[in-house]
């Protein structure tokens, strides 16, 4: 079922967090944070939302990275019930797809609750001094890709922030898989 997460609450504080990747290294939030802001975009393997731009999110990733922007990934989804998003997994999307930023693993899934993460992808836009100024989506595209020429909303949003520290105001929520939170 897709699920679209609320407007962005501009200058909320980015939650920190102490997260694993794949294999076994810690990151906190202090090291992805990037001199010009940082994105924290929740995904996960197995969406087709995902799926659909994951060529897009590693354009867009890597032209922020030039911009002095940090960039994670975290996967907050319950294992137990979708085990194609275990850690094993995760490595190998990592691999196949040449991530060039780190992928985490949210298996309490408390930093999902910290962000108030709602579905993949979630994108989190900060600015330098960790002030939330997006939350929108990537682009147009959906399920499916959209178009090859898609104004790229996430990335030109990212940009205003890293040189001006305040994202748009009109924003497109982001619209994906619910996360699948474990059951209590």
């Amino acid at each position: 079922m897709a699920v679209t997460p609320p407007v962005c609450d501009f200058g909320a504080e980015a939650p920190d967090f102490s997260l694993p990747d794949p294999d076994g290294r810690i990151h906190h939030l202090n090291d992805i944070k990037g001199k010009n802001g940082t994105l924290v975009m929740f995904i996960c393997n197995h969406c087709p939302y995902v799926q659909a731009v994951i060529d897009r999110i590693l354009r867009d990733a890597q032209d922020m990275a030039k911009a002095g922007i940090g960039v994670v990934a975290i996967s907050s989804n319950d294992v137990a019930e979708h085990p194609q998003d275990g850690p094993e997994q995760m490595r190998e999307e990592a691999r196949k797809h040449g991530f060039t930023f780190p992928y985490l693993y949210d298996e309490s899934q408390s930093v999902a609750k910290a962000y108030g993460a709602e579905c993949t992808p979630d994108f989190f836009g900060y600015n330098a001094d960790g002030k939330l100024q997006y939350r929108g989506r990537l682009d147009a595209s959906g399920r499916q890709p959209g178009p090859p020429d898609a104004r790229r909303e996430l990335f030109e949003a990212m940009l205003m922030i890293a040189e001006t520290g305040q994202g748009p105001q009109d924003q497109v929520p982001s619209m994906g898989c619910s996360i699948k939170w474990k059951r209590q």
